[in-house]
């Protein structure tokens, strides 16, 4: 075992798929930005960056396209790890992230802890905020997947919706386009980055793993469930090598300062919002 020594919690292909998801989110953002506030100085600058009002709007299509290959693509990835002959402990079990009765209970023991009421709960391998993180695309991605194809393709969609259906579409897709910017920008940013036992920044979905000493903190019954199975061992790796840490500490903060600069403005020139 070597020293520093980390837990491996991602692997090299569920980095990919949140690298995949991050790039084309950002750009949706600036490119969604840049048509929702064209009436702005600001919304042209940042249609001006991709060449144009109709580049910008052209390269949002088709990077929406890509998200949407990219979102099925996760979940043919989802069928092929469920094992088949212990369904239900395969979705319900402790390394799944569908939500469960415990997670229930962790939430409750967290706000009884945060009153001064009892102890923090003692979590397993994914916290109850962290499968709301990954399960808020399920329910945010499709909805602008279909809105967005509507409008996207209004003649077919015509022939089969009454036309009022694009003015609905347009709305809905707007609205959640808002609070999918504003959650990542601020709940999930401070969650996964700003919050005291992960500051400066949360490693994990860049490293693929996290440091031992963290889990052990965040996450002593995963730890202890490993050690118990006999499983500790295999999941324990080195830590990054310092010149691929700066690669993505660089890259990271990249990202949270543009998600930042895009939340402050998309507030100052709310007024100037330009509704399709």
């Amino acid at each position: 075992m070597t020293s520093p020594t980390a837990i491996k919690r991602f692997s090299r292909l569920d980095r990919v798929f949140h690298l995949g998801l991050m790039l084309t989110f950002l750009i949706q953002a600036v490119t969604g930005f840049s048509r929702l506030f064209i009436t702005t100085a600001w919304g042209k600058s940042l249609s001006n960056l991709f060449g144009g009002y109709d580049n910008s709007f052209l390269i949002h299509q088709r990077v929406g396209l890509v998200m949407i290959i990219g979102f099925i693509l996760h979940i043919i990835y989802l069928f092929t790890k469920i094992n088949w002959k212990n369904l239900r402990g395969s979705i319900f079990g402790p390394d799944s992230l569908v939500p469960n009765l415990q997670d229930a209970r962790n939430l409750g023991r967290r706000i009884l802890w945060f009153f001064g009421i009892g102890s923090a709960p003692k979590l397993d391998r994914w916290a109850y905020w962290e499968k709301f993180d990954y399960w808020a695309v399920f329910w945010g991605l499709p909805l602008l997947a279909v809105t967005g194809l509507m409008l996207m393709y209004p003649v077919a969609t015509s022939r089969i919706l009454p036309g009022w259906m694009l003015n609905v579409a347009g709305l809905l897709h707007e609205a959640e386009a808002i609070l999918a910017v504003t959650y990542i920008f601020i709940i999930h940013f401070f969650i996964g980055h700003l919050r005291p036992l992960s500051f400066p920044m949360n490693e994990a979905m860049f490293a693929g793993s996290v440091a031992l000493e963290e889990v052990m903190e965040e996450k002593p019954a995963w730890v202890e469930r490993l050690k118990a199975d006999g499983q500790l061992e295999p999941v324990i790796v080195a830590p990054p090598a310092v010149w691929y840490r700066v690669i993505y500490y660089i890259f990271g903060y990249s990202a949270l300062a543009l998600g930042v600069y895009l939340l402050i403005n998309g507030i100052v020139y709310s007024r100037y919002i330009r509704v399709h």
